[in-house]
């Protein structure tokens, strides 16, 4: 099959578990010491699995943490900015803008690639009734590994808040 025939039904699973996903993954609220807390653990995650990232996490525009590891660099920077910019614009993270425009055939190419990525690992920061509060956002592995590891993060940091 030729990648402009119809999406696979691997391709449209994979998007209904991204939007799944993303309705689980609210939030009450979110401070500076929370952006501490969330970057902390995948500090702690990347150091321990000795990734090579760079971590991003914004509250409103406004970057609240930011660390480069080991093996990161500055492009990786570039990318964050990029991928958050997308995820501000669309209220959506950029793995699952990436999957639904393979699915619907959307290209974004209305967009300005030097301010804009549609690459996996940059997840919003959203409250239940949708309200965007800021991003979370990893560069450095394949997308869907960027996407998958910000998404245990803020589980696991999503997890320990409700035990607060």
């Amino acid at each position: 099959m030729a990648e402009t025939d119809a999406p696979t039904t691997t391709q449209r699973r994979k998007l209904k578990r991204l939007e799944e996903q993303e309705r689980k993954l609210v939030f009450a609220d979110f401070s500076h010491a929370d952006a501490w807390q969330l970057g902390t653990i995948l500090v702690g995650v990347a150091a321990e699995r000795n990734l090579a990232i760079a971590i991003r996490i914004t509250i409103g525009e406004q970057t609240a943490f930011q660390v480069g590891m080991p093996g990161s660099s500055s492009d990786n920077d570039d990318w964050l900015v990029r991928k958050a910019r997308a995820v501000q614009r669309f209220g959506a993270s950029t793995f699952l803008l990436k999957i639904r425009g393979e699915v619907t055939g959307r290209s974004y190419a209305e967009l300005d690639a030097s301010r804009f990525a549609i690459a996996g690992g940059c997840v919003p920061i959203k409250t239940a009734s949708g309200a965007l509060l800021g991003t979370v956002g990893v560069s450095g592995l394949s997308q869907a590994d960027d996407h998958a590891l910000v998404v245990d993060a803020v589980s696991q940091f999503l997890s320990g808040e409700n035990a607060r």
